[in-house]
């Protein structure tokens, strides 16, 4: 299997300074590194393993974006926050934007960039050109951590094409600005819900 034919590589980078009307206690930025693929199992009716292309793809699209992703954060101490996506064209299937980022073999290239223990979040779908390329995010650390709820969403107008997949990473270098209603852990408590979701009996 050979490796990715990459058409372009797209970065994203926001910085909030004023949420509310107010302003916020330090610059936030928000960000994303992408690559724009060749679907390496365009043209084929139905393939049943895989496996061959995602371990000729995963870790190389890991290794290429991770670094562009922490030069815009400022670098890898400066992230707070993480996710993924891939978007397939119209030609392929989900479980082909599906196989790129859902292998420890891409996702632990940014998790242990930054020393991260979450899950990450994401979103994988099929859409064309100019669609929103969504990257939801958690606390690279703290998955209750509300704060961290993030979703940064940028547009690349002319990808994905049809036989093409969109890769992209997303960070983010703090919470929502001037956060304000708390963590998981804290209604579970609040609520007598222990960590496996079930009811503290009533004393």
């Amino acid at each position: 299997m050979t490796e990715p034919v990459i058409r372009k590589i797209v970065t994203y980078a926001e910085e909030v300074l004023v949420e509310g009307k107010r302003a916020v206690p330090r610059p936030t930025k928000f960000l994303a590194a992408a690559a724009v693929i060749r679907n390496p199992w365009r043209g084929e009716s139905f393939t049943d393993n895989l496996k061959p292309a995602i371990m000729a793809h995963a870790g190389i699209l890991g290794d290429l974006l991770v670094p562009r992703l922490m030069a815009l954060a400022g670098g890898k101490q400066f992230v707070e926050a993480y996710g993924k996506a891939a978007v397939v064209g119209a030609d392929g299937e989900v479980e082909h934007a599906s196989a790129l980022i859902h292998t420890l073999r891409f996702g632990n290239k940014l998790r242990e960039a930054v020393g991260g223990t979450s899950y990450l979040s994401f979103t994988n779908k099929r859409a064309g050109p100019g669609c929103a390329i969504d990257i939801p995010m958690t606390h690279i650390t703290s998955e209750g951590a509300r704060s961290h709820f993030l979703t940064v969403s940028f547009t690349i107008p002319d990808a994905p094409a049809a036989d093409e997949i969109v890769i992209a990473i997303g960070a983010g270098t703090a919470g929502r600005p001037h956060h304000r209603i708390g963590d998981r852990h804290e209604d579970m408590k609040e609520m007598g819900i222990r960590s496996n979701n079930t009811l503290v009996p009533a004393k």
